[in-house]
């Protein structure tokens, strides 16, 4: 006979695991023990050394469809072992290593029973099990058990206790379990403060009488699961603006939400990967093609041709759309850039001017969870926002960085999260938005002092962008003053592409990788603003190849809102201005741009007076649709220009690769740097304007001329240095025409493209990377 101690790791608790290790011990016929504690689980055996690494076979195969075993450990067991059975032991306090599991959607069975007449949980909105339901949103402290949850205050019924303590049961240990009798509760609210009406009461449930009100055309707020949705009836265009109007959100696009896959394949094509992510337990908002039979309202994504549906990914929203045959709006419930509202005083408060109705439930959200956001590309998933169903689960990192020692790295202004670094796996917050919202930079402050608890993390070094103004450098830095903590400033464009070598499992001695990094801006090592770049890059350190011919951003962040802006700084960085007031006069643009005040916007850019000159790509994408006649006065918000530009893009142009289809760039080199010159694209550009090509031609060249001289890039400095993989990244390669034109060029030349998959392009993948480089860089010191 053998004794062993067995230690698993990874995510393995509020998943089922231990319900797995019982019956799997008991199959195996071992004696023993399975607890919970800070590491993740902890399993005693006792039995034949055939019938343990039986046990240990199953156990990794038949793994809980939540869990992830990252390590498991065997060793002798020398301790007093007293089991004649095999049980499960109370949960153990201690150091924590163990991992949570992200909120996972409502299983099929769990979504069978609410619809059942016959079963106990028939239309109970908090329906779930241990392959299902809450976890990162209701947890306070691990190990994950009920009462380190927002479930502590509801004490269980004598039939819900009796399914948790069943270990036949699928509900067994299933920490939220509740129903009807014992569990939270949902209820209905009118905004204005009146009760509701006795003739709503028509309907099952207040849930149901939900949909009803949607029917009717009234916008509703929906406390979900990490926070408050607003809904209404994403066909009625009139009810859609007012919702625009009262929310202040102008032009972003709203997410949507139908019952099932059948009501989204009569508004877009569904392929076989975007409906496996739909119908997954991580249940993302997927962005779709909008080429379905049937439209939504007009203004519910307008200038774009893409739409984000997600299906209901818990029961209460599945008993709200049961009788619904067209999709709602299902946005954040909050003001604008303002986090999304978890508490229902505070969603009285802000979003009473915004809902017609409450539907409210008193199971507290204790952490703020939006919905994440995907697309397919290819055959590859590219996440847009982590969010709800990814967060927080580990990333394992690649060989190297096994034993490095805890890290935390504050991320970015936008799009913002940070990272946990230790023992060889990244632990990434979810979305938090753009911090120069004070209330999101708050919310920013309190997620990360909970992570740090959750997770018993002292950081030896905290990681920084090295951009002076960010809120989250600023941060760091005070943290780092407070608890005598040594700060690595790591720049914007390396720390995109470390994480991108990081998710392609890049082990931390390989050779540099070119890292082609484009995006709106980051703070460059001259101190300027970089967003255009190509650099030969491994974990510690990276060399600047080569950028784009630097351009003023006139107004500095106005230029983000006002596309004309960059298009003028353009041309009078091209030196093609005199030509466009003789040559050009009668354009549209010119004629638009001649009635700004040219003498001051000439004399900002000449003294550099809130005009920094950027090389950045982004900026790049508005000018040219702004000269194109897209958004050119004003954007909501950044990139909508660009976005709205893609869209249109003629796909027989793009197919068609004879040069005049193409944009032409010019390279050009200088103190030891080179850089791609805009100049003879734009000369084609204003020919083709006065030629009145139609705009999806001209944004079509536009986008194959870039790819193109991106590639001729890519070929000129593998002559001088030795290149076989290319990561790609920045928030402009979520353009899938561009990243699909440059993927397939370099690989026909036989370079190895990288790309994200785990982490966003974007900046909400950017404190991966800051981790990765301070890491690199410790171990490379010492």
């Amino acid at each position: 006979m053998a004794t062993e101690e067995i230690r698993v790791s990874g995510t393995v608790q509020g998943v089922g695991f231990r319900p797995t290790v019982y019956r799997l011990a008991k199959a195996c016929g071992l004696h023993g023990d399975v607890c919970n504690d800070g590491e993740g689980v902890l399993i005693r055996v006792s039995g034949s050394e055939e019938a343990i690494t039986k046990f240990v076979a199953r156990l990794q195969t038949e793994c809980p469809l939540l869990a992830k075993i990252n390590q498991l450990i065997r060793t002798p067991y020398k301790g007093e072992f007293k089991f004649d059975n095999f049980v499960i032991s109370t949960s153990v306090s201690n150091a924590i290593k163990t991992e949570i599991a992200p909120d996972a959607a409502i299983c099929l069975q769990c979504q069978q029973e609410i619809f059942d007449p016959f079963s106990r949980f028939y239309r109970y909105p908090f329906t779930n099990c241990t392959n299902c339901g809450p976890r990162l949103s209701i947890i306070r402290a691990i190990p994950y058990d009920r009462c380190n949850t927002s479930m502590s205050a509801f004490v269980m019924c004598p039939e819900c206790a009796k399914e948790y303590h069943d270990v036949e049961n699928r509900r067994f240990h299933a920490q939220p379990i509740a129903c009807h009798a014992c569990g939270p509760s949902a209820w209905l609210e009118r905004a204005d403060g009146k009760s509701v009406t006795a003739s709503m009461f028509s309907m099952l449930d207040d849930v149901d009488a939900v949909c009803t009100l949607l029917q009717k055309g009234e916008i509703v707020a929906i406390k979900g699961l990490g926070g408050i949705h607003i809904a209404c009836d994403a066909t009625q265009e009139t009810v859609v603006q007012k919702l625009r109007q009262r929310k202040k959100r102008y032009h972003k696009p709203f997410a949507l939400m139908a019952r099932d896959i059948e009501v989204i394949e009569e508004y877009c094509s569904v392929n076989a990967k975007e409906k496996e992510l739909l119908t997954s337990s991580a249940a993302p908002i997927v962005l779709l093609p909008a080429t379905g039979k049937k439209v939504v309202a007009a203004s519910i994504a307008s200038g774009q041709n893409t739409l984000g549906f997600m299906l209901p990914y818990t029961p209460l929203h599945h008993l709200i759309l049961r009788r619904m045959n067209r999709p709602i709006v299902l946005t954040s419930g909050n003001l604008a850039d303002e986090p999304q509202c978890i508490d229902n005083d505070e969603a009285r408060e802000k979003l009473g001017t915004i809902a017609d109705y409450f539907l409210f439930h008193n199971r507290e959200i204790i952490n703020r969870v939006d919905d994440s956001v995907v697309r397919v590309i290819g055959d590859k998933v590219q996440i847009i926002r982590r969010a709800r169903g990814y967060a927080p689960a580990a990333i394992s990192l690649p060989s190297g960085f096994e034993n490095v020692p805890q890290i935390l790295a504050m991320g970015s202004e936008l799009k913002n999260t940070f990272c946990l670094l230790r023992e060889g796996e990244a632990i990434i917050s979810q979305h938090l938005g753009d911090l120069e919202n004070a209330a999101a930079f708050n919310a920013y402050e309190e997620t990360l002092n909970l992570y740090l608890n959750l997770f018993e993390h002292k950081p030896e070094v905290i990681a920084i962008d090295k951009h002076p103004e960010y809120l989250s450098s600023k941060l760091g830095k005070q943290l780092a003053d407070t608890n005598q903590i040594k700060i690595h400033q790591i720049q914007h464009h390396h720390a995109h592409i470390a994480a991108c070598m990081v998710e392609n499992g890049i082990p931390l001695d390989s050779p540099p990788v070119l890292g082609i990094a484009l995006d709106g801006l980051g703070y460059g090592d001259d101190g300027t603003l970089w967003g255009g770049e190509f650099l030969l890059a491994d974990y510690r350190k990276f060399q600047r190849l080569a950028t784009f011919k630097p351009v003023a951003m006139i107004g500095g962040e106005q230029a983000i809102y006002q596309p004309w802006r960059n298009s003028y700084a353009q041309l009078i960085a091209a030196n093609l201005w005199n030509d466009c007031q003789q040559q050009y006069a009668d354009l549209e643009i010119v004629k638009f741009l001649d009635d700004k005040p040219l003498k001051l916007l000439n004399q900002l850019i000449e003294k550099r007076i809130n005009s920094p000159p950027a090389s950045s790509v982004g900026r790049l994408f508005d000018a040219v649709a702004a000269a194109i006649g897209i958004y050119r006065d004003e954007c909501s918000y950044e990139g909508q220009a660009a976005i709205a530009m893609e869209a249109i893009v003629d796909i027989s142009s793009l197919n068609n690769h004879e040069e005049t289809l193409i944009y032409p760039f010019n390279f050009s080199f200088s103190d030891r740097i080179y850089y791609i010159d805009t100049r003879p694209m734009w000369q084609a550009l204003l020919d083709d304007l006065q030629r009145q090509i139609p705009q999806p031609v001209m944004a079509a060249k536009f986008h194959q001329g870039l790819a193109n001289a991106i590639v001729q890039m890519v070929k000129h400095l593998s002559q001088k240095n030795l290149i076989s993989q290319v990561a790609l990244t920045g928030g402009v390669f979520q353009n899938r025409i561009l990243l699909e034109q440059v993927t397939k060029r370099l690989e026909t030349l036989g370079i190895k493209v990288l790309t994200h998959s785990l982490v966003p392009a974007n900046d909400g993948g950017l404190s991966l990377g800051q981790a990765v480089i301070a890491a690199a860089q410790l171990i490379h010191e010492s």
